[in-house]
């Protein structure tokens, strides 16, 4: 699927869903690298993207930050609230509740 996707973009045909399904197949393939590059494009093309922001969280938490996961799911649900995505909202929120758990088990 990457493939023929990657050769849209090859192609010329940049927008915010071609770079969204590219980040979303890499963050579901592992690749968080080529998925954090993707989405970020994505949401350069519409910030307010709010389930973009939900991949891009898992993605950076994938690498192992934290923080970057928290920043982009805190993003996330305020774009998602702003645009009334009931369920982008309640994901975001759980993310964000799993993230403080961890930390307090940390600490």
């Amino acid at each position: 699927m990457t493939d023929r996707l990657l050769a849209m973009l090859a192609a010329g045909k940049d927008n915010l869903l071609l770079r969204y399904s590219l980040g979303k197949a890499y963050a579901e393939q592992g690749n968080h690298e080529a998925a954090t590059e993707h989405l970020r494009a994505a949401l350069a093309f519409d910030p307010q993207y709010s389930v973009a922001w939900k991949w891009l969280g898992k993605a950076r938490l994938g690498l192992d930050d934290r923080a970057g996961a928290r920043a982009a799911w805190e993003q996330g649900l305020a774009a998602a609230q702003a645009r009334g995505d009931a369920q982008v909202v309640k994901e975001l929120g759980v993310f964000l509740k799993r993230l403080d758990r961890e930390a307090e088990g940390q600490g």
